[in-house]
């Protein structure tokens, strides 16, 4: 783009771009987006890459160590942990999936029609999300999977619903500053109705630190889920779930190491990468860090 006046080209960057070149100056985002590819291509070549099936027993080879055959052992029925640490993939991201689309979506509803609407709607939104913080956040999950039983499922929903007021909080927040600013003010002033500008002009600007949020709650959600399955309430076995891999190997934790080893790893890694993600994210949206 040439302004008037002047002999040099001014070149617009797009968004996108900026954002893309501060997140590869970031080495904590390299670095978690790099493990949550990892986690991708092995969850979406499960079955190449795996080298047994996760599901086969052998009892022949119970507790076997790592190996040649067995890169990371097998576990107390003779299943290879490589498998189903591989397979367990599928399972961790589809938790934080599904958590993070039921917390987000409705909590970023509520929190845009509390911050946008009229002090009534407002009201009564704040007064539904005060009665889902007075629970303390496990014992909401645990009450929800009690009512519906226990299940991978289940404890998916009962976190989801568990997150839905942080997400509801920071919109709202973040609706009752962004309201005040010019362009919202324009773009009322051009006739837009309050749809166009709740979904088309406040919301691309709340976009920012809910997606730094996000990258902070879904691990968070994601071990929850597993510590439900730890407890029994979760995945049930034979599932190869890694928090429900980790309560069938905790007794052979002096004997079988490894049966414990290879959950457990498997779930700090995924997490330190997503959280890593995340401070990397903060950095290059959050304005207050710029």
């Amino acid at each position: 783009m040439t302004v008037a006046g002047f002999d040099e080209e001014i070149t617009v960057i797009p968004r996108w771009r900026r954002i893309g070149g501060h997140m590869l100056q970031s080495r904590a985002a390299c670095v978690g987006a790099t493990i949550l590819l990892i986690l991708f291509v092995l969850a979406l070549f499960a079955p190449w890459i795996a080298p047994y099936d996760p599901f086969k027993i052998d009892p022949i080879h119970r507790l076997a160590a790592p190996s040649a055959a067995h890169w990371i052992g097998t576990d107390e029925v003779g299943r290879d942990l490589a498998s189903r640490i591989i397979y367990g993939t599928r399972y961790f991201l589809l938790i934080c999936l599904v958590t993070a689309a039921i917390s987000s979506s409705i909590g970023t509803l509520l929190g845009l029609l509390a911050g946008a609407g009229s002090p009534l709607v407002d009201g009564v939104i704040m007064r539904f999300i005060d009665i889902l913080l007075a629970f303390p956040y496990i014992l909401m999950v645990l009450v929800v999977v009690a009512v519906a039983g226990p299940s991978l499922w289940t404890g998916m929903v009962a976190v989801g619903i568990a997150g839905i007021p942080g997400y509801a909080r920071l919109v709202r927040s973040t609706v009752l500053t962004v309201r005040q600013e010019d362009y919202v003010t324009v773009a009322r002033a051009l006739g837009a109705s309050r749809r166009e500008i709740l979904f088309g002009t406040i919301l691309p600007n709340v976009l920012s630190p809910l997606i730094v949020y996000l990258a902070f709650a879904t691990p968070l959600s994601a071990l929850i889920a597993s510590a439900l399955s730890f407890v029994g309430l979760g995945a049930q076995p034979p599932a190869p779930e890694w928090g429900a891999m980790l309560v069938n190997s905790r007794t052979y934790l002096f004997s079988a190491w490894w049966a414990v080893a290879a959950p457990g790893l498997a779930l700090c890694i995924s997490i330190f990468g997503m959280n890593i993600l995340g401070n990397g994210l903060r950095d290059v949206l959050d304005p207050r860090n710029a």
